[in-house]
């Protein structure tokens, strides 16, 4: 492959994986380069401006991280809005080209499709048929959304997911470490590790 070089990627188009989505709907396409900032004023725009009722992210490849992170910043924004989540894979169409071909071949082109994950997320302000898969319904408004600048936010942002789901183990871990601490002092700390070990045998 070293005399080949890459021509050009194309995405194969496919339809938005929603049922009954209106036919104006604005769909952000998330790209690996494109800026945060510049796609969060677009789609505010579009919510608070033109009032739309809903949007759709989608990223593939290594843009899918970028994605869900605007979708969490529009959602703290925003507020009260039904999301449904997609994930799938896309096929893009690589085209390389021989740059060193056989004296008196033609030139030589080489089509790659690659298969790459995809991620649509849908955000409504409407109400979305909870029974879908892939469906979270608004998030509840505390006071600490409210708290948070927007430096705050965009920093989270892409973690707020997984910092939610990584959120009872480590209060766990804490737990028990306090018991580790807590036993020497106890007179019967030593009965108690015993016996703990042999309750897990």
């Amino acid at each position: 492959m070293e005399n080949f070089r890459k021509v050009r990627t194309s995405e194969v188009e496919s339809p938005l994986p929603f049922p009954d989505l209106p036919p104006d709907v604005v769909e952000m396409k998330v790209k690996e380069g494109s800026k945060i900032r510049n796609l969060m004023n677009f789609a505010m725009a579009q919510m608070e401006l033109k009032g739309s009722r809903q949007i759709v992210f989608s990223g593939c490849g290594r843009a899918v991280t970028k994605t869900i992170t605007c979708v969490e910043i529009m959602k703290r924004k925003l507020g009260g809005l039904h999301q449904v989540t997609k994930v799938r894979y896309k096929t893009l169409l690589e085209v390389w080209e021989n740059q060193d071909p056989l004296p008196g071949s033609p030139a030589q082109n080489l089509t790659v499709h690659k298969n790459v994950p995809s991620i649509c997320i849908l955000l409504s302000r409407d109400p979305l048929d909870p029974n879908q898969t892939g469906y979270q319904p608004p998030e509840p408004r505390h006071g600490l959304g409210t708290q948070l600048g927007d430096a705050g936010e965009e920093a989270s942002g892409s973690s707020a997911k997984g910092l939610k789901r990584a959120m009872p183990p480590p209060c766990e871990e804490l737990l028990t470490k306090k018991l580790q601490v807590q036993v020497p002092d106890s007179p019967r700390g030593s009965g108690t590790t015993d016996h703990r070990l042999d309750h897990h045998h």
